[in-house]
C-alpha cells in the first residue's frame, strides 16, 4: 500500500482510507446483532490485510456502534493501534438530544471535547490521530473551536485536526483562529461530483498542504458495480457517459471500473485520499488495484470531458 503524509505533519497513512460508517450494517443501534458486529470486524480485518492503515470514523455512525466495533478489533489485536491512523468526526447532533431538540450541528467547545472523550472510550484508545468537524455549524465561533482543539491537544487526546464538508472561506476563518494547521478536509469528490475541482477547494488544499479526503469516491456505487443506496443529492447523478469511458479504459488496462474511477482521483496533485466504504472483502481489495494504475493525462481528460457532459472551452 502506498502512503501519504497528512498535511505538513509527520503523520503517515495509507493512500486509501477505509471508511467505517457501514461496519454496523445499519444506522439503528437497536438493529445491531452479534452477527452484524462480527461482519464489521471481518471487514476491518479485510482492510488491514489489504494494506489499509487509515481508518475514518464519526460519532454519528450508528450512534457510536461503528467505533465500538473497531475498538473490538483493536482489543483483539495487540500492537495494532501503533500501526494505524485513526480519524473520527463530531458536531452532528441527533434530534431529541436533549428531549425536544432538533437535528442540528454543534461546535461549542464543551460538545467538541465531550464528543472526543466519548469516541476515545468507544474505540478503547487514548489518542485520536485526526479529529474533524463533521458539517459546518452556522454558529461556529472559530476562537471557541480553537480553544477546544488546544485543550484536546494539550491533554494528549488528539494529535491533528481537520474539517469535513467545509467551504474554502470556512476553512480560512477557522485556520486563522487555530494555532495548529488543519491537516484534512473531507468532502464528496468523484467523477459524478466535480464541484471541488471547480470551486477552488482542491486549489486551496494544494496551496495550504491540506489533504482532501474523498467521501463517496465512486458516487455511492454508480461508478462501480452499481449503487445499492445513494444519498438524495446523488439520485440525479447522470453517470452513463462516465461509465462508458470507465469501461473502455478498464478494458484497455485490464482492470476494474472501480480501480479506474479511484485512479482518476489519485492522479490529482492535491493528493486526494479516497475513502473506501464497502464491507465486502472483495471490493475492499479491488479498490487497491487503483494504486498500481497511473492514468495518462489523455485518459484523465477523457474521463473529465465525459463527466462534464460538455467539451472544454
Amino acid at each position: 500500500m502506498q502512503t501519504v503524509t497528512l498535511g505538513r505533519t509527520g503523520l503517515v497513512a495509507s493512500r486509501l482510507c477505509y471508511g467505517c460508517w457501514r461496519l454496523a450494517g445499519t444506522w439503528d443501534p437497536g438493529e445491531v446483532t452479534p452477527e452484524r458486529r462480527a461482519n464489521g470486524r471481518r471487514a476491518v480485518r479485510a482492510a488491514l490485510e489489504a494494506g489499509y492503515t487509515f481508518f475514518d470514523h464519526a460519532d454519528i455512525y450508528c450512534q457510536g456502534v461503528c467505533e465500538s466495533i473497531f475498538g473490538e478489533v483493536l482489543l483483539e489485536s495487540p500492537g495494532l493501534r501503533d500501526r494505524v491512523v485513526i480519524a473520527s468526526k463530531c458536531g452532528i447532533r441527533r434530534p431529541g438530544d436533549p428531549a425536544g431538540a432538533p437535528y442540528r450541528y454543534d461546535f461549542s467547545a464543551s460538545y467538541i471535547i465531550a464528543s472526543c472523550e466519548q469516541s476515545l472510550r468507544r474505540l478503547g484508545i487514548e489518542t485520536l490521530d485526526v479529529y474533524q468537524l463533521h458539517r459546518p455549524d452556522f454558529l461556529m465561533d472559530p476562537e471557541e473551536v480553537a480553544k477546544a482543539f488546544d485543550a484536546l491537544r494539550r491533554a494528549g487526546k488528539v494529535r491533528e485536526f481537520g474539517v469535513s464538508n467545509f467551504s474554502v472561506s470556512q476553512i480560512i476563518a477557522l485556520q486563522r483562529a487555530c494555532s495548529m494547521p488543519l491537516v484534512a478536509q473531507q468532502i464528496e469528490i468523484s467523477l459524478a461530483h466535480l464541484q471541488p475541482f471547480e470551486n477552488g477547494m482542491l486549489d486551496h488544499c494544494l496551496s495550504e498542504g491540506i489533504v482532501p479526503m474523498a467521501w463517496s469516491p465512486i458516487a455511492g456505487g454508480k461508478l462501480g458495480d452499481g449503487a445499492r443506496r445513494v444519498l438524495p443529492s446523488q439520485q440525479e447523478y447522470r453517470t452513463e457517459a462516465i461509465v462508458e469511458v470507465l469501461d473502455a479504459i478498464a478494458g484497455e488496462r485490464a482492470t476494474s471500473r472501480t480501480a479506474v474511477a479511484l485512479a482518476w482521483l489519485l492522479r490529482h496533485p492535491s493528493r486526494i485520499v479516497p475513502i473506501v466504504g464497502s464491507i465486502e472483502p472483495q471490493r475492499i481489495q479491488d479498490a487497491t488495484r487503483s494504486l498500481d494504475l497511473e492514468l495518462t493525462r489523455e485518459e484523465w481528460y477523457r474521463l473529465l470531458i465525459a463527466a462534464r457532459r460538455d467539451p472544454l472551452p
